[in-house]
């Protein structure tokens, strides 16, 4: 079979203008990025807000191997399928991060026959999103800085200063540094460090902001820092939360592209889910509601991480209620629970399966805990044998769960027409009951360990000196009513990424507690989980090149 971006760059794609008309959108309502991306304009809502809402589809899956299961190209094929079944479906993405395009996991646009194109554009710099994050993150991070330097009028400690740089890069060598070195002229010398782009704040916020106003507004809350008396400092504080609007008066904008079937899709705003929310924006998504029958999303790595955020996170704060969940799994990843090696997992083995499945047993029983029907999608592999597909299928029918088989990757659309069909008989006859799972106004101790416990596993919650009392400075100061973002690891239910399948007997290890007061909740660094990844012995980047004509390799 063809290379993903062999595959994306022989597919006949449409004029945006044209992807565009099928979902009623006018040419006054775009602003064109070249002939095949686009975004919309924010006046579009506008028109459309009071119409109904289209059925809401979340994609997620097992805990996955470190090449991942095919959520996004899941995702993009069950979208396929259902507009060559007639209902108009869209499809709406996060934006692919340059860390892990560059790293391991390659690129974030799908594979195979279900992609989002232009792939290239996509997982690169697509329209500058990222980019006006990374310069409004750090814009607000300099600001600080030159508070301290032109005499500190506002008392801060600069042993209590909190928001960190970002780059949307995988960099060890940034994770930790000394900032202010050179003499007097050039800053105030502290210890500092850098996230990854996709961990920032404003990221979070951007994908959780209602319009721009909204964004601005959450940018003023941003806390960068504490007083010499313990007071925080905001955003707003150092007049900063209107430049920073100026520089994402874009980047709030949707982007508009399509798949290779020239399907609408939809991407805008790329949160992690193992250190962020794992979301693509509020806006993409109720505009999508508003202009189609059927909008298919996805929310990043395991269930436990991107859907429990998108069903505590994102919809509870956006007021969306979804109507379905697909749950990707797939032979290879429930072996791998199972403990099969990870160079071992084309060959068939009924024990580590049997092992293994437990694994989507849990995440079955975790997505039933919010009162929404769940399909389990089998993404089917060349390697998978009719022995270990028919296991899967018995064991989830004994849990009362459907299954239907999705051959995207090698079929397209056409590969995606059991699950379609699966989903829209399940739309009809299964009405969603959807409910967070805990209380926001709940003690912030009593919300992490909730999740912990309902979500992972675990037994309880093991709370380092630090994050006691961030909790109780947080209580205090009046955030304990903030939902709670868990960073965690995506290969284990638990913290520990060793540990496979259903864990059990574990305590979950929070470190460190991190205050998002503009994107409105508490993050909640567990485990050895870094928010600045690094770059494998073989990066990604080592096997991409491009020729004399600007044509690509080795991108996927």
């Amino acid at each position: 079979m063809k290379t993903d971006i062999q595959i994306a760059q022989e597919a006949e794609l449409k004029r945006i203008g044209e992807v565009a008309a099928q979902i009623g959108l006018e040419e006054s309502d775009l602003e064109y990025y070249g002939p095949y991306k686009a975004k919309i304009n924010l006046d579009v809502w506008r028109r459309v807000k009071d119409r109904p809402d289209g059925k809401l589809i979340l994609v997620t899956a097992v805990n996955p191997t470190p090449a991942g299961e095919g959520k996004t190209t899941t995702t993009v094929g069950l979208g396929q399928a259902l507009a060559q079944m007639g209902q108009k479906a869209i499809i709406a993405l996060r934006e692919p991060s340059l860390g892990p395009c560059f790293g391991v996991k390659g690129g974030a646009a799908g594979g195979g026959y279900a992609q989002a194109a232009p792939m290239e554009d996509i997982n690169l710099h697509f329209t500058g999103d990222f980019h006006a994050v990374t310069s409004a993150h750090n814009l607000l991070a300099a600001m600080l800085d030159n508070s301290l330097q032109q005499g500190n009028p506002l008392g801060i400690d600069s042993r209590r200063m909190v928001f960190r740089r970002v780059l949307d890069m995988n960099d060890r060598a940034l994770r930790h540094i000394v900032l202010g070195l050179g003499g007097r002229a050039d800053g105030v010398p502290r210890e500092s460090g850098f996230d990854i782009t996709v961990a920032s704040e404003v990221m979070a916020i951007l994908c959780l902001a209602e319009d721009l106003m909204d964004l601005k507004e959450r940018c003023g809350k941003i806390v960068v820092a504490y007083t010499y008396d313990g007071s925080p400092v905001t955003a707003r504080d150092l007049s900063a939360d209107g430049a920073m609007a100026l520089l994402l008066k874009d980047a709030v904008k949707p982007n508009l592209v399509q798949t290779l079937e020239n399907t609408p899709v939809f991407i805008h705003g790329g949160p992690f889910a193992n250190i962020a929310h794992g979301c693509n924006s509020v806006i993409a998504t109720k505009l999508g509601l508003k202009l189609a029958d059927i909008l298919v999303t996805e929310a990043g790595f395991g269930a436990d991480l991107g859907a429990e955020k998108f069903f505590d996170l994102k919809c509870r704060m956006a007021g969306l209620r979804p109507d379905l969940t697909v749950l990707v799994a797939t032979v290879r990843a429930l072996k791998y629970n199972g403990g099969a090696a990870a160079n071992n997992l084309v060959v068939e083995d009924m024990p580590a399966l049997e092992r293994g499945i437990v694994n989507l047993e849990k995440h079955l029983e975790n997505i039933g805990k919010f009162g929404l029907p769940v399909i389990v999608a089998l993404n089917r592999f060349p390697s998978d044998t009719a022995r270990e597909l028919a296991f899967i299928r018995e064991r989830c029918a004994k849990l009362g769960a459907e299954t239907a088989l999705s051959e995207v990757f090698t079929r397209g659309g056409a590969g995606g027409v059991e699950l379609a069909e699966t989903v829209l008989r399940t739309l009809t006859g299964r009405p969603a009951d959807f409910h967070p799972l805990y209380d926001a106004q709940a003690p912030l101790r009593a919300k992490i360990e909730i999740i912990c416990r309902e979500i992972y596993g675990a037994d309880g919650v093991n709370f380092s000196k630090e994050a006691e009392a961030s909790l109780r400075q947080y209580e205090a100061a009046g955030y304990g009513g903030l939902p709670v973002c868990v960073a965690k690891t995506q290969y284990s239910l638990s913290d520990d990424p060793a540990r496979l399948g259903r864990p059990e007997g574990f305590t979950v290890h929070a470190r460190e507690l991190r205050l998002s007061a503009g994107a409105g909740f508490i993050v909640v660094i567990t485990g050895d989980i870094m928010t600045m990844p690094g770059l494998p012995k073989k990066p990604a980047a080592a096997a991409m090149d491009i020729d004399a004509a600007g044509r690509i390799t080795g991108l996927f």
